[in-house]
């Protein structure tokens, strides 16, 4: 890189707010909590009501919880990874060194507005989860499931029978999504995946990609017989007997990526992958 390119870069960086309170959320994992050990003194680590960003170590299970955290807490920080765990799709590469907050500083943003399920159980009570990757319902027993679909109101599949069928958003559709044969999203696609679970009927139903303005509603048939659960990333209901989904768009959160890093860029190079 020359220098005039490097001083556009210092310069862009300058008019940007820095970060100087981060928070830090470590995993439990060997590798995250040596991490950790080499970061105590970089920073003058806030409590998270305190933060003004927050610093990830670990996988994106790590993350998930981070980002869950903060909407239970109702707080919206930028939150930046670094990658000690498996995947690591919504982190970034770890490297030791104490250069974090300078790389947390240059670092990309992207929004990302959470899934908000609300779920009503056969017992009559509902219950309001969040999902950033993906809401899933799954048959509870070796019983098929049966699930009416309705989008906007309107009744899309009858009688959809498989193990079950799941929601996701764009940073989530490279996950269980794409396991279940769904679509990768690119992440300014502003797009949803409907993905059904080893559907046995109809059987030419592949999914759908619907606006991320929709609202699904998912209607457990039979759900006496055939038990369905309801799973917003980590969180489970059981004996679901009807769930409402629509992206929750007051709840915005922000993820940091590297510059050549960032997730739109992973999601296009993921659909190349072999």
């Amino acid at each position: 890189m020359d220098e005039a390119a490097q001083d556009q870069l210092s310069a862009a960086a300058q008019e940007r707010p820095a970060f100087v309170r981060p928070a830090l959320i470590v995993s439990p994992a060997d590798r995250a909590q040596e991490a950790a050990a080499h970061l105590r003194d970089v920073s003058d680590w806030a409590p998270l009501h305190q933060a003004d960003s927050v610093l990830v170590l670990g996988g994106d299970g790590t993350m998930l919880d981070a980002m869950h955290r903060m909407i239970d807490e109702g707080l919206s920080l930028p939150a930046y990874g670094l990658n000690l765990g498996t995947v690591g799709f919504l982190m970034n590469r770890y490297q030791r060194g104490s250069r974090v907050l300078e790389r947390m500083n240059r670092a990309k943003r992207w929004a990302v507005s959470p899934l908000k399920m609300t779920a009503t159980t056969l017992a009559g009570t509902t219950s309001e989860l969040y999902a950033i990757n993906e809401v899933s319902l799954l048959r509870e027993t070796r019983q098929t499931a049966k699930i009416e679909i309705a989008v906007n109101e309107r009744v899309r599949i009858a009688e959809l029978a498989a193990d079950g069928v799941l929601l996701s958003t764009p940073v989530g559709s490279t996950a269980y999504n794409f396991s279940a044969s769904g679509p990768i999203l690119p992440l300014d696609s502003k797009m949803l995946a409907l993905t059904p679970i080893s559907p046995f009927r109809p059987r030419r139903w592949k999914g759908a990609i619907l606006p991320d303005r929709s609202r699904v509603t998912f209607r457990v048939l039979e759900p006496h017989l055939r038990p369905v659960a309801a799973v917003a990333d980590q969180q489970e209901l059981r004996e679901i007997a009807e769930v409402h989904l629509e992206i929750d768009r007051s709840r915005e959160l922000t993820l940091l990526f590297d510059p050549g890093h960032a997730l739109d860029e992973r999601i296009v190079a993921e659909q190349f992958a072999h």
